[in-house]
């Protein structure tokens, strides 16, 4: 998963557990929150009346000479106002007291929270204030507050990941960047690209700048690899040519004894080794500087029937079936015949090699979804171990028989690999134990 695309997930988390935790803590607080209002609003109303009476004197609410109560509901029954007479020793005598309880208004019982206040004493009679809310009311006022409570955290909550994600997308559009131009796609430490990244994060301009040190470091190997492999390759095919005229003409000696000659016969074949293997290694280094000319269209059915004309007899005597589907052929524009032959003569010459003993070789050719060609060469053999698979296309790397695993691949694959590179085609393997091997070329 991308960086982006993980701190996006991050924070969306995060939002969502916030949205969580809201909608747990939220209801409570809310409530509370009602609850405090209702009892402020009682509070205030009980100023306002006690100012009324310290005004204009108990008597204009009630008669006290007939020792009456005063009533007071408004039209939904929702809030009321009462004062009553009470005992002059009743309790909390001055004092307020806020509780909740049912109470009938006309022929209605409703729950309601209550401030009560006994007045102090004023004359001979003591009265009782209450100031009522509905229940409901509050209730309403509690849903109305957790309502817009919860959209103004969703809406936040929205906004901040929008915000975040649009954020880290720009934060991390030089990221993006140096993977794209710097990355991706190289197959070749010459294809790389020094030009640095536009960025005024510190971080990502030191990675920059790394990536581009260290790419020049393995720019300079490869170029004394192949200097070194060149020159090597050059100085040592004299010597080998030289040894083996030297062995051709110590066989002509009629003196020569037979011990003898089998003796140079066998130290010949190992010189033809080891002048097959100079040989393709300075065919990997000319290819590699850049050597070779791609200047012609070529049919890679055509290659490949050139390729199968050479290997009949190999086919033939382990009695392979070669099965072709190439739908339709592709032609390279831009192409070199001669290594494009050697290419496919490795990758056929390897599936015969490797295959059991009356087994099949499917070669197939199709045009890729995403554009482009693929040609892969499959063989029924017993298929390379997972752990061998990525160090196919290394130089000189050689494996132990493990399983069904076929030991040494020598250097036919890395110049396949070559080939494909310079041809601007990528070369994968893929294999089950047991079942087969396929080589495909990806031509873009």
């Amino acid at each position: 998963m991308r960086l982006e695309a993980k701190l996006a997930l991050f924070n969306a988390l995060s939002k969502l557990l916030l949205l969580l935790t809201g909608a747990l803590v939220i209801p409570p607080v809310v409530s509370r929150v009602a609850v405090a209002h209702t009892d402020q609003r009682l509070h205030e109303q009980m100023g306002e009346v006690l100012s009324l009476i310290k005004r204009d004197g108990i008597t204009t609410f009630v008669r006290t000479e007939h020792d009456e109560a005063y009533a007071d509901y408004n039209l939904l029954k929702q809030e009321y106002i009462t004062l009553t007479p009470v005992p002059t020793n009743a309790k909390h005598l001055g004092k307020v007291n806020i509780f909740e309880e049912m109470r009938q208004v006309d022929n209605e019982i409703e729950d309601f929270r209550i401030l009560s206040y006994t007045l102090p004493s004023r004359g001979p009679r003591t009265y009782r204030l209450e100031i009522g809310s509905s229940l409901g009311t509050v209730e309403l006022l509690t849903r109305t507050l957790r309502s817009m409570a919860l959209w103004v955290l969703v809406i936040g909550a929205l906004i901040t990941i929008i915000t975040d994600a649009a954020f880290a997308h720009y934060l991390l559009r030089p990221l993006r960047v140096l993977i794209q131009r710097k990355l991706r796609g190289v197959q070749h430490p010459s294809a790389f690209s020094f030009t640095p990244i536009p960025t005024d994060t510190t971080d990502f301009r030191r990675l920059d700048t790394s990536l581009s040190r260290m790419m020049r470091q393995i720019q300079s190997a490869f170029e004394k690899e192949r200097e070194f492999m060149s020159n090597v390759s050059h100085e040592l095919l004299t010597p080998v040519s030289i040894l083996q005229s030297r062995f051709e003409n110590m066989l002509q000696d009629p003196d020569l004894g037979e011990a003898h000659s089998l003796k140079i016969v066998d130290s010949q074949k190992t010189l033809y080794r080891l002048r097959n293997t100079v040989r393709t290694l300075l065919l990997i280094a000319n290819i590699e500087n850049a050597q070779y000319l791609r200047d012609e269209p070529v049919s890679l059915a055509g290659v490949l029937a050139d390729v199968i004309n050479e290997l009949e007899d190999r086919l033939a005597q382990r009695e392979i079936r070669l099965l072709q589907e190439l739908q339709p052929d592709y032609v390279l524009p831009a192409a070199n015949r001669t290594l494009l032959f050697t290419l496919l003569f490795n990758l056929l010459s390897n599936a015969i090699k490797y295959n059991n003993w009356g087994g099949d070789i499917i070669i197939q050719g199709k045009l890729r979804p995403e554009g482009g060609y693929r040609l892969s060469v499959t063989d029924t053999g017993p298929g390379i171990a997972p752990e061998n698979i990525p160090h196919l296309f290394d130089r000189f790397r050689r494996f132990h028989s493990g399983g069904a695993s076929p030991e040494g691949y020598g250097l036919g694959l890395p110049i396949a690999k070559t080939i494909a590179e310079f041809h601007g085609a990528e070369l994968v393997a893929e294999s089950v134990v047991g079942r087969g091997t396929t080589f495909s070329l990806l031509f873009k």
